[in-house]
C-alpha cells in the first residue's frame, strides 16, 4: 500500500507533518474547560516536534486586545508564532511559511482554543486545500462542553481524524526500535483524562 493511501487512512509521515498550535492565550484560562488538561497537551506536542523535527506554528488572536500565549505553555522553539485577526489560523502567511518549510506536507496535526470555533475554521480551511486533518480530542476545548462536543462531531463528519496526542505520537513513532521510543513514551505515561472523553452520544 502506498504512503499517500496511508496517509488517507490517518497514518502520518513526520516529513510531511506539521502541528499547529492555535489561540491557547491566558485571558482564556478562566473561561475555557480543562484549560489546564490543553496546556499539558501543547506543552507535550512541543517536546514531540523536536524528536520527529516538526515545524510548529503558534497562533495568537488578536494579541493587542486578548493578550500573548499563556507562560505555562512552552513556546520558544515554535517554528513561528504569530499574530491573527481572522478565526481560521490558515492565514495567506502561513500557508506560504508551510509550503517552504514542508514542501510535502500531507497532514497537519491540530489543538488549542476554541474548538467550535478557531479549530474547526481552522480544519475547514486546510482540508480545503486536500490536507489531512488529526483534531486532538485531549489537546481542543470551548467555554462549554455542548461546544466542544458538536464540534468534535461535526469536525469528524468533515472528515477530519479525531484522535489524542499519544495516538497521534505513536502513529509517528511506528516502531519500538525508533530512537525517539523510550522519550515519547515517558511523554504519554499520563493517559488522557476521563473528562476529556469523546464518543458520538455527544458525551464530551
Amino acid at each position: 500500500m502506498g504512503t499517500k493511501t496511508l496517509i488517507k487512512l490517518g497514518a502520518l509521515e513526520p516529513k510531511q507533518t506539521a502541528f499547529l498550535l492555535c489561540d491557547i492565550q491566558e485571558i482564556f484560562r478562566k473561561h475555557v474547560k480543562h484549560f489546564g488538561e490543553i496546556v499539558k497537551v501543547a506543552n507535550k506536542m512541543m517536546q514531540a516536534s523536536k524528536s520527529f523535527c516538526i515545524p510548529v506554528y503558534v497562533s495568537e488572536q488578536y494579541p493587542k486586545g486578548l493578550g500573548h500565549t499563556a507562560e505555562d505553555v512552552n513556546v520558544a522553539d515554535a517554528t513561528w508564532l504569530y499574530e491573527k485577526t481572522k478565526f481560521s489560523m490558515l492565514t495567506p502567511e502561513l500557508h506560504v511559511r508551510m509550503q517552504t518549510d514542508v514542501p510535502q506536507l500531507s497532514s497537519v496535526v491540530l489543538c488549542g482554543l476554541e474548538t467550535h470555533v478557531c479549530i474547526e475554521q481552522t480544519a475547514i480551511d486546510l482540508m480545503s486545500e486536500g490536507l489531512e486533518v488529526h483534531v486532538l480530542a485531549d489537546g481542543v476545548s470551548s467555554r462549554s462542553n455542548m461546544d466542544r462536543g458538536l464540534a468534535l462531531q461535526r469536525l469528524q463528519a468533515l472528515g477530519c481524524f479525531v484522535t489524542t496526542s499519544e495516538n497521534v505520537l505513536f502513529k509517528l513513532l511506528k516502531d519500538k526500535n525508533h530512537p525517539s521510543f523510550k522519550f515519547i513514551s515517558k511523554l504519554n505515561k499520563t493517559p488522557t483524562v476521563d473528562t476529556l472523553g469523546y464518543d458520538l452520544k455527544n458525551k464530551a
